[in-house]
């Protein structure tokens, strides 16, 4: 039997989202975009319990605590509204639900993630190494570095690095996305790299946080449940 699913943000990733639920389970029982959001209520949620948020920064943390007051567990892939991370935890603790948050849900950027946190601890007690992170991503990108370029940054600090680190990003096309990490020495240099080949690897990130956080309590960075969700992995997507 599926389970109900609301998508707040019908845009490129919304709209995958829906093509991909019924792969984990889920029926689509309701949409909301900029024009209709503000109908977001019990009734027109059509009975789902579980939602999946991509929508702009400036609308996310309103729409969590929205979500979280008509019961909804949330799954947000939203970025740049981070500064709002403390008091829409409170709201989604008070009225005990369940929220998942990710700068970026594909499984390979987070494990991508611990990759660099694990390589910058290692260089860290090497002071002649510097460091710099540089991404490209499609033309229509609105951040620029991305969510998931500071989210590495911020690891490769947390892990102990202290010395030089630059960032750059680039803005061109219809690039899906790529972000690398080098660390530079007078001897040599390393570079770790992921490109993603679409945006389907995010979808189904998403909707395995969706399954994952039915009857769960609390909030949730991705990163933190990615060994929980273990082998069940997401469906192989084509290029």
């Amino acid at each position: 039997m599926s389970t109900p699913l609301a998508i707040v943000g019908t845009g490129k990733m919304g709209s995958l989202v829906e093509q991909l639920a019924p792969e984990h389970g889920f029926e689509v029982r309701a949409r909301f975009d900029v024009e209709n959001i503000a109908a977001l209520s019990r009734e027109s949620l059509n009975g789902a319990a579980i939602a999946i948020e991509f929508t702009a920064p400036a609308a996310a943390p309103e729409n969590l605590r929205r979500l979280a007051a008509f019961g909804v567990r949330t799954v947000c892939g939203t970025t740049g509204w981070y500064d709002h991370l403390p008091q829409v935890r409170n709201a989604v603790a008070a009225l005990d639900t369940a929220l998942v948050y990710a700068p970026n849900f594909s499984i390979g950027v987070n494990l991508f993630i611990e990759t660099v946190a694990r390589a910058a601890a290692l260089f860290a007690q090497h002071p002649e190494y510097e460091a710099w992170g540089w991404e490209i991503h499609h033309s229509a990108k609105k951040d620029a570095p991305s969510g998931t370029l500071k989210k590495l940054a911020e690891e490769i600090r947390a892990a102990g690095y202290t010395g030089l680190l630059t960032l750059s990003a680039n803005r061109a096309g219809a690039h899906t996305g790529t972000h690398e990490i080098g660390f530079d020495s007078p001897a040599d240099t390393i570079t770790l790299r992921h490109t993603a080949r679409s945006r389907e690897g995010f979808a189904h990130g998403a909707l395995l946080a969706a399954r994952w956080i039915a009857g769960k309590k609390g909030v949730f960075e991705f990163r933190e449940i990615l060994n929980e969700l273990g082998r069940s992995g997401a469906p192989s997507a084509a290029p």
